[in-house]
């Protein structure tokens, strides 16, 4: 049986024009497999594209700082050791679907001040992003309750309160919230922010949504910081704790003054200038006023949140 191509090749004859050669004919089979491979490229290329902007919103919308990355960490400790193994851990836990949909999963980062808490909280968060388009918020809980407190302000003329009610449903819907300084400086929570917070992870725990917390309480001064409404819905989750050890790994500051110029005395300064005398609190003007002073303002140990 003829093929195809005969049939062409007899017809072109038949009607006196000229018979394709070989080299230029070009097989239906053919044809389809170069503009599938062509098509499909093409798709590819739309898909990598489509995926980078995304990745770019979700990086956009976490509020990360850029810089916080495992390979700009510097791994110098027993604690951060662990914490990073604990976080890879954590990240490729994401692989399986049945984990990351039906568990609520929260890890507690505590200890010490600047020893790479935030930085490790971020790192995972940037990872999740780029790996699996996870959702990510990022947020200081001081700034959370500040911004929620200035909501309920009905005559202001800004947008406040509308702000806070998108901000609410982000930290009821992302996948991962990062909370930052938790009750930070020692502080403790009023009956109505245990209450507000207390209710998002709850809600946050039934939707299958997982959580990093970052304090500088140790755990059982962190539940009573909390409250003990707050403290049962964190139990509820399945809790990685990382505790941190350690000096600060920021900068100190030093004892070196800012400037050491020597300072002269005047010619029109008297001889005592230099000397310095003792005032009793009854002769001073300030003391009394200072002590009789209405105690209006913060005093250590002091409910800051409202």
């Amino acid at each position: 049986m003829d093929n195809i191509a005969d049939k062409i090749d007899r017809l072109a004859k038949t009607l006196g024009k000229r018979t394709p050669l070989e080299k230029d004919y070009i097989s239906y089979e053919n044809l389809r497999s170069d503009y599938e491979s062509k098509a499909n490229a093409e798709i590819r290329q739309l898909q990598h594209a489509t995926k980078k902007d995304r990745i770019a919103s979700l990086h956009g919308n976490a509020d990360l700082n850029p810089d916080w990355r495992f390979n700009t960490l510097v791994n110098d400790a027993d604690d951060v050791n662990e914490a990073i193994s604990i976080a890879q851990s954590f990240i490729a836990a994401h692989d399986d679907p049945h984990w990351r949909n039906n568990s609520s999963h929260m890890m507690i980062f505590y200890g010490d001040y600047g020893r790479g808490k935030s930085h490790i909280a971020g790192a995972i968060a940037h990872e999740l992003i780029e790996k699996y388009e996870t959702s990510v918020l990022y947020r200081q809980l001081s700034s959370l309750l500040d911004m929620r407190f200035f909501s309920y302000d009905f005559n202001s003329k800004d947008s406040v309160g509308e702000n806070f009610r998108r901000l609410q449903r982000d930290l009821l819907n992302v996948d991962l919230l990062i909370l930052d300084e938790v009750c930070v400086n020692e502080t403790m929570l009023k009956k109505n922010a245990q209450s507000w917070l207390g209710n998002l992870l709850r809600q946050r725990l039934v939707n299958h949504k997982n959580c990093i917390l970052i304090t500088n309480h140790e755990l059982p001064d962190l539940e009573i910081a909390l409250g003990k409404y707050c403290a049962e819905s964190i139990n509820e989750y399945d809790k990685y704790k990382v505790r941190f050890t350690g000096p600060s790994r920021r900068e100190q500051l030093g004892p070196e003054a800012i400037s050491s110029t020597p300072v002269h005395q005047s010619a029109g300064t008297p001889q005592n200038a230099g000397q310095t005398y003792s005032q009793s609190p009854a002769q001073s003007p300030t003391h009394s006023n200072y002590t009789n002073r209405p105690q209006g303002g913060y005093r250590p140990g002091q409910d800051l949140y409202k």
